[in-house]
């Protein structure tokens, strides 16, 4: 069993934008094929740049705030309650194009 509260994990960036925080829950070796389980904040206007993995799936659940995902040049608006996944290669950018912090809960899973 693991217990594990997000006030007492230490925050990190996200090394795609340094300048946006993450908060890591899991990690590798916590539970097969996991890669990571994050907690992200984007402030208003703050971008992901465009990435993929060759062999990993990414899912993220937006937690507060609005924005956008770009997965392979197709744009979907991000909002609470909003769960996608990202397979392996697909180029994705995430932007916070709302007001307020974007909060996104995500993990990564380690395909084949």
């Amino acid at each position: 069993m693991k217990h594990i509260e997000l006030s007492q994990i230490p925050i990190t960036r996200v090394s795609h934008n340094a300048a946006i925080q993450k908060q890591v829950m899991l990690q590798p070796g916590d539970i097969p094929n996991l890669i990571y389980f994050s907690q992200a904040r984007l402030q208003p206007g703050q971008v992901a740049p465009g990435h993929s993995h060759t062999d990993m799936s990414e899912v993220f659940l937006v937690e507060s705030g609005t924005g956008s995902i770009t997965i392979d040049a197709t744009t979907h608006s991000l909002h609470p309650g909003t769960c996608v996944v990202v397979q392996p290669g697909e180029i994705h950018e995430v932007s916070n194009t709302g007001t307020v912090e974007l909060v996104l809960t995500y993990f990564g899973i380690q395909m084949g």
